[in-house]
């Protein structure tokens, strides 16, 4: 395809897969359930945090984190008791276990008591250079600052090249603002044209057919490769093309 062709496309695509259906089968549903932003933030990272393998699989055990919490997110993490933190015991993940999980909960108290909460970590690293991986860079250093050796396997470090797909998932719904409701568009502090698309194995087999990335390791760079293609096409709203190429690799098996 020329590219006015593929663009035109892609922006087909979008509007087919950006709508409210899409809620039904993704793991953004979560954080969906909740109205408070602090409450949307934690459930949005923690469901963005586990969100590998089985789609299905993933929202079954974000809910069953969600109800360990007493469907109270913010609260519990701000206030919760040890032995509430012990409950976390039970939860596990593929590889995220419940030491893990209470790790993350300590890390969250960590950042709601004494860096402003998740949107001030973010965008106070975004300021240090207006970019992406700057906020990401600075949220993954904060966010180990207590330690947790055994889970950092779990949080992408974009220092070491990595794609952080789970992470830039994370800011699309909390930063990406549009009519169709998925993205919640909480954040001001980062604009939406600063945002990364989350590489994974859908998004970059679909790009690489398309042309969109030539690259053949799924890294850091190819999101830069890939990101700087799609904004071309919406240098406003680069990563609204995730649901694109996402949409094409999951459901049409493109």
């Amino acid at each position: 395809m020329d590219r006015e062709t593929l663009k035109s496309f892609l922006d087909e695509k979008v509007e087919e897969f950006n709508r409210l259906a899409f809620i039904e089968s993704d793991p953004v549903q979560v954080a969906h359930q909740f109205s408070r932003k602090e409450d949307i933030e934690i459930a949005g990272f923690l469901s963005a945090s586990i969100a590998w393998g089985n789609r299905a699989a993933i929202i079954k055990n974000a809910s069953r984190l969600m109800q360990l919490m007493d469907h109270e997110p913010y609260d519990f993490t701000r206030h919760a008791s040890p032995s509430e933190l012990k409950r976390l015991k039970k939860f596990v993940h593929r590889t995220f276990n419940g030491d893990d999980c209470i790790y993350f909960i300590q890390s969250l108290r960590n950042i709601y008591c004494n860096h402003g909460g998740l949107q001030n970590l973010f965008e106070t690293g975004y300021e240090k250079d207006k970019t992406v991986w700057s906020a990401l860079a600075h949220f993954h250093g904060v966010f180990f600052e207590l330690s947790g050796e055994r889970t950092k396997k779990h949080v992408s470090n974009v220092e070491k090249g990595a794609s952080a797909k789970r992470l830039n998932m994370f800011l699309r719904w909390l930063v990406r603002h549009d009519k169709s409701g998925v993205d919640f568009g909480l954040w001001k502090g980062i604009p939406q044209s600063a945002l990364m698309l989350p590489l994974d194995v859908h998004t970059a087999s679909v790009g690489r057919k398309l042309g969109l990335l030539q690259r053949r390791s799924n890294d850091w760079k190819s999101v830069v490769e890939i990101t700087s293609a799609l904004r071309t096409f919406d240098p406003a709203d680069p990563v609204k093309y995730d649901f694109a190429l996402f949409g094409l690799g999951v459901f049409e098996k493109f």
